[in-house]
């Protein structure tokens, strides 16, 4: 009980001065900022302002310059990303969908789960599902892609696979999601649909997201706070509504 106390007092995710620079031109300059348990983040900004720098350089696809970044109290710089995913409960989604066309939805979601536990190589060996067959339908049920279970990824629609990409990421059952772009190339109804389940997620298991995202409407409804990044630096930080008013933001965008 003690170490329940003890992590629920630490945010989630601390950022702390995150610079990154390519070639003599900083991505990220400085960037600090918190997460804290159960909240919907939003990290807006124009292209080129370093979002998803910042996103590798928190998850170890890139290593910063300097800085330091913890999830639950605990340093991850340094930690691959299997490792932040299987001992800190750390996900992501990626801009380019991260889905095997060739495998149906059910399997797609159980290899997922398998990656996390490290057990991949006894999927694609053909071992069995390791138990994860329930899990994974309770994911399927939850995302409403129960008509697809048995479809092959490759043949759903973009919006449909986005869907089954989140539902992948959801697989280890996650405390921290960072989801990079997850509205890109989406329709408005599949749109709407992606909004209310990750809501219902975030609301039913007290996760936490942190949301990349160019569209503006879905961020401002889906989110709970709001940071912008221009230029690698953080510009505003806010609620959606005091975000949307901000003079700086606006100039930032029509700036741009």
């Amino acid at each position: 009980a003690g170490g329940a106390a003890m992590t629920a007092e630490a945010p989630v995710l601390d950022v702390r001065n995150i610079s990154k620079s390519f070639g003599g031109i900083k991505a990220v300059d400085d960037v600090s900022f918190t997460v804290n348990r159960g909240e919907i983040l939003g990290l807006i900004g124009p292209n080129g302002s370093g979002k998803s720098t910042l996103f590798n350089c928190i998850l170890g696809q890139s290593r910063p310059d300097k800085g330091k970044v913890e999830v639950n109290g605990k340093p991850v710089l340094g930690m691959r990303p299997c490792d932040l995913s299987k001992r800190l409960g750390v996900a992501r989604t990626f801009q380019m969908l991260q889905v095997f066309p060739q495998m149906t939805v059910l399997d797609n979601i159980i290899l997922a789960g398998q990656e996390h536990s490290g057990t991949m190589l006894g999927r694609l060996m053909g071992a069995s599902d390791a138990g994860l067959t329930e899990s994974a339908d309770r994911l399927i049920a939850f995302f409403r892609l129960g008509h697809l279970r048995d479809e092959l990824a490759g043949s759903l629609s973009y919006g449909q696979q986005k869907l089954l990409d989140a539902a992948m990421a959801f697989m280890a059952g996650p405390q921290l999601v960072l989801l990079d772009e997850p509205a890109g190339g989406v329709n408005l109804t599949m749109l709407e649909h992606l909004k209310d389940r990750l809501s219902t997620y975030n609301r039913e298991n007290g996760s936490t997201f942190v949301v990349i995202e160019h569209n503006m409407e879905f961020v401002m409804s889906l989110c709970t706070r709001i940071l912008v990044l221009a230029n690698g630096a953080i510009i505003a930080e806010g609620s959606p509504e005091e975000v949307r008013a901000n003079p700086i933001v606006i100039e930032a965008y029509l700036g741009s």
